[in-house]
């Protein structure tokens, strides 16, 4: 340290001038403990103030500017929790209605005759146009914004985005950054911006370019630590020997044979292949990647079944409680002929029943654990835990895989997922696993019918659902988040929920789920639509994991251009798996040509590998942010899709340091030193 003034990396946000007590508590609700957990709270989005237009020439969806006069004393109701305000404005050109949700301090700002500049979306309400949740500024206030990107962060109660901005822009005044930890090599070879300059401009960026080289020097910083905890991760796996005596059962043929239907080439291949590992010399570090609907559970249960014939107990961790208890009752009928007894643990279990249910995992009573993280909590004791499964990698990462296989003493470790990642950036991310790849989908399933349809289409889809569900099926309603504040998005749901209850005969049941709602009350509502209590679900994309409802026919996605195509894949994989056929709807708000050729892929296609890879080829280095698909890896600004080239260019970087040349760089740097030991550990 220089001064008394500087600060630290790993310090506290209290260290920040103008941070208090108070304001850190409210940055810590957002996960935000340490300097640098401030400083890489990246902006999801950089907004452009433009120069205020006309009212008569805004659009539907558009973010606009006006400037105009309150001609209309403020107006207050409250509609359930929320407080919405409105007011009439006017310019030369017209009148419009403006209105906004818990801001009742503005009453005594908007009063008549008062002049501002509005900015904010516009929408359609009951037939006008209106914009809501506009920010309002003085003429002079505007000027300084415009034509500057200007960061949007991601918020919570509390906190606004201006609270960040300034004290990002503190901690960046008291520390010292002027040394970079990348070699000076790998920063010209791949010319990369300097880490000081990076975390400059990623915040207050002086133009796109800037912003551009500051985002792909940090997207890089990301992979390239990753991949080397995945390259330390994997040389210590490399000396692990198998050690249970595993040998193939007669069993396993019996249930493949009684199974209701054929098991396709791809599955009895990648059987193949878990089988030759389990009974190998070595443990077996295996990704399954499949399509959704392609028949990876039935290779876990097999792996399962084919441990446990032998003795030993295997587990199996899903994401969500609803999905585990599917898995249960599914698995403890399929087990129950073959003397194999099953147990259930999940995170809303008394403390009782789970006492009970360790006491028997400890004993060895049972011999498949299927659950949640409950898992891997410390209290759980196995009896000779020989194969890990975990489904839907993607949503677990490297830590809770690691903390899982180390409750054996070296177990098997099967992960599946049916995440479509295109095989060369699998073999990256997945770097410490060999990969199995189902690639055929049963014979018996029925392809999904695709539509891409406009907002003007609505009514007629509304009507398709309300038949659908005369006919005893089910359906879901996908809203993407308008903004991804707490506030914003249950509000979006809710109130879409509101309209689609008026637009539905009411004997027809339409409830919501988001990701703000408590775990509780999460899996109850799951729960009620997985046993068909609810025909329609309104949902953000909470649901593209955690829960299989064959029963569900149609799927209908909002404002289908703000996702990524792979995700628009996986959100069309919770239906189509019944004997029913299914159908996915894509409303896109946006009538522009990339949008329509971007949606017309997954239109013709069901092959979500097929998907991802046109995906990539589509994306632009401009296409940065928007709703990020895929939260996998739990990267903070790296996107596997968008940035596939800046994750080919770090794998090679890491891979290209020499032995010395990797051991001076960790000796030059201790703090990431640290950071690699701690993934290596199984903490990424």
């Amino acid at each position: 340290m220089r001064d008394s003034g500087l600060i630290t990396l790993t310090g506290p946000l209290r260290a920040i001038k103008g941070i208090g007590e108070k304001t850190e508590k409210d940055f810590n609700k957002m996960g935000l403990y340490t300097i640098e957990d401030l400083l890489k709270h990246y902006p999801r989005a950089y907004d452009v103030f433009e120069a205020p237009i006309p009212i008569i020439n805004i659009t539907e969806g558009k973010i606009v500017s006006i400037e105009a006069s309150v001609i209309q004393a403020v107006q207050a109701k409250q509609v359930r929790n929320l407080k919405i305000i409105s007011c009439q404005v006017k310019d030369s050109s017209g009148k419009l209605h403006l209105s906004w949700f818990n801001m009742p301090f503005l009453r005594n700002k908007l009063h008549m005759g008062y002049h501002f500049i509005f900015r904010g979306k516009v929408v359609r309400k009951n037939g006008i146009l209106v914009i809501e949740q506009p920010n309002i500024y003085t003429r002079e206030e505007y000027r300084l914004k415009m034509n500057v990107l200007q960061p949007v962060y991601i918020l919570t109660a509390g906190i606004t985005n201006n609270a960040i901005s300034k004290a990002v822009k503190t901690a960046l005044e008291q520390l010292d950054l002027s040394k970079d930890y990348l070699p000076k090599r790998i920063l010209k070879e791949y010319h990369l911006i300097n880490y000081k300059n990076a975390i400059q401009e990623i915040h207050f960026p002086k133009c796109f370019d800037t912003m551009a080289d500051a985002r792909t020097r940090l997207v890089f910083d990301e992979f390239f630590q990753f991949t080397l905890a995945l390259q330390a991760l994997k040389e210590k796996k490399k000396v692990w020997n198998n050690d249970f005596r595993i040998i193939e059962q007669e069993g396993c043929d019996r249930f493949i044979s009684e199974l209701p239907y054929q098991l396709t080439k791809a599955q009895l291949k990648v059987w193949k292949e878990i089988k030759s590992d389990l009974t190998g010399n070595h443990t077996m570090n295996r990704l399954v990647q499949g399509d959704v609907g392609s028949g990876k559970t039935i290779l876990a249960a097999l792996a399962l079944l084919l441990t446990t014939l032998n003795g030993y107990q295997g587990s199996l961790m899903v994401p969500t409680e609803v999905l585990a208890k599917q898995h249960y009752e599914s698995m403890n009928r399929m087990f129950s002929d073959y003397g194999i007894k099953t147990i259930l643990l999940v995170g809303s279990m008394t403390t009782s029943e789970k006492k009970k249910a360790y006491e028997k995992i400890k004993n060895h009573e049972v011999d498949v654990i299927i659950g949640t993280h409950a898992l891997i909590q410390e209290k759980v004791e196995y009896d000779n835990l020989a194969l890990a499964v975990t489904d839907e990698q993607h949503r677990f990462g490297v830590r809770q895989r690691e903390a899982l296989s180390g409750k054996g003493i070296h177990p098997h470790v099967l992960v599946m997922s049916a995440t479509p990642i295109p095989r060369t950036l699998a073999i990256i991310l997945y770097g410490d696993l060999d990969i199995s790849i189902v690639d055929e989908l049963p014979a018996n399933r029925l392809p999904i019918k695709n539509c891409v349809v406009d907002t003007g289409y609505r009514p007629t889809a509304y009507r398709f659902i309300a038949k659908e569900v005369r006919e005893g099926r089910q359906a879901y309603v996908i809203c993407p988040m308008v903004d991804e504040s707490e506030v914003i998005e249950a509000e979006n749901v809710l109130e879409y929920t509101e309209k689609l209850k008026e637009a539905m005969p009411s004997d027809i049941i339409v409830e919501y789920l988001h990701g703000k709602m408590k775990p509780k009350e999460k899996n109850e509502i799951m729960e009620r639509f997985s046993a068909g209590d609810i025909q329609v679900l309104v949902s953000t994309t909470v649901v593209e994991v955690g829960v299989n409802v064959p029963n569900a026919t149609v799927m209908m996605i909002e404002n289908a251009e703000r996702f990524g195509l792979a995700q628009l894949h996986q959100l069309r994989g919770r239906v189509g798996r019944g004997q029913h056929q299914s159908y996915c709807i894509l409303v896109s708000g946006s009538g522009g040509r990339e949008t329509k050729e971007r949606l017309e892929i997954l239109n013709k296609s069901n092959d979500g590998f097929y998907i991802a890879g046109e995906d990539l080829k589509l994306r632009g280095p401009g296409d940065m942010f928007g709703i990020r698909q895929s939260g996998d890896m739990e990267f903070r600004i790296g996107d596997i899709y968008n940035d596939a080239s800046v994750l080919m260019k770090a794998n090679e970087a890491a891979k290209s340091l020499t032995k010395p040349e990797f051991d001076l760089f960790l000796e030059e740097n201790p703090e990431l030193a640290d950071k690699i030991n701690f993934f290596d550990m199984g903490t990424l």
